[in-house]
């Protein structure tokens, strides 16, 4: 059996869903954090063999306190992140376990990813070496003016896709791609743009409009209704015996 690491990338400033009080991962989400939710998918899983979570540096006396329990419970292992994403990601990745074949990428804000959706994405990253969630663009896109006041084209969404997490790959074409990724693609927004940089196509497979990433207040909302209609085909991890996490919100 292949041998998987997941990578949680949580050390984002939540700019946009900021309320004030806490980061969207931090955020009370169903009885757990969001990040918790996003984690927990995996936890079962017998060829997932470490975890790891990548939080600010600032965050760390937070994070201690609400889920340090957690943390040890579920055996999943915490690092800091940097300023840019590809920091925080390339922190984690050398933090992975050498005898794991293929590293997934997770967004620590995308809580209600389904089983069937891991299965296929961590199949398809075995067969081809790099591989993605997606979904094919439904809306009519539109191209602004500088200004970003009045629409100056149509763009065609054929063959678009709208890409999601988990991001599977072999961790040595991934550890490749960190490596060079000041040379590869300048800002990119995504692991699977380092990979393709390499000259290695990445297997698209199929996402659900369900697997949504939390940005702002009402995607929590829209959130907490979607983990009711997902299938429960694994039981729940036990609740930490030590402490709730939920304390102190």
């Amino acid at each position: 059996m292949a041998r998987f690491a997941l990578i949680l990338p949580a050390a984002g400033r939540s700019t946009r869903f900021n309320n004030g009080k806490t980061k969207k991962v931090f955020t009370n989400l169903e009885g757990r954090a969001v990040w918790l939710r996003s984690a927990e998918p995996f936890v079962n899983r017998d060829d997932v063999h470490q975890i790891i979570v990548a939080i600010n540096p600032d965050d760390r006396e937070l994070f201690e306190r609400r889920f340090r329990p957690n943390v040890a419970f579920l055996n999943i292992q915490v690092v800091e992140g940097g300023k840019e994403r590809a920091d925080t990601v390339a922190k984690a990745l050398a933090a992975v376990d050498p005898t794991c074949d293929y590293v997934a990428i997770h967004d620590a804000a995308r809580p209600c990813i389904a089983s069937e959706s891991i299965d296929a994405v961590f199949s398809a990253a075995v067969e081809h070496g790099a591989a993605l969630l997606a979904i094919p663009v439904a809306d009519t896109l539109k191209r602004a003016d500088a200004a970003g006041s009045f629409a100056v084209e149509t763009v065609p969404r054929a063959g678009l896709y709208q890409a999601q997490t988990p991001q599977v790959f072999r961790r040595d074409w991934l550890v490749e791609a960190y490596a060079n990724r000041s040379s590869l693609a300048e800002n990119a927004t995504d692991d699977a743009r380092l990979v393709e940089a390499l000259g290695r196509p990445c297997r698209l497979v199929p996402g659900s409009p369900l697997n949504i990433k939390i940005t702002t207040q009402v995607d929590l909302k829209l959130a907490a209704a979607i983990l009711d209609l997902l299938p429960k085909s694994k039981p729940d991890p036990p609740a930490s015996p030590f402490a709730d996490e939920r304390a102190g919100w």
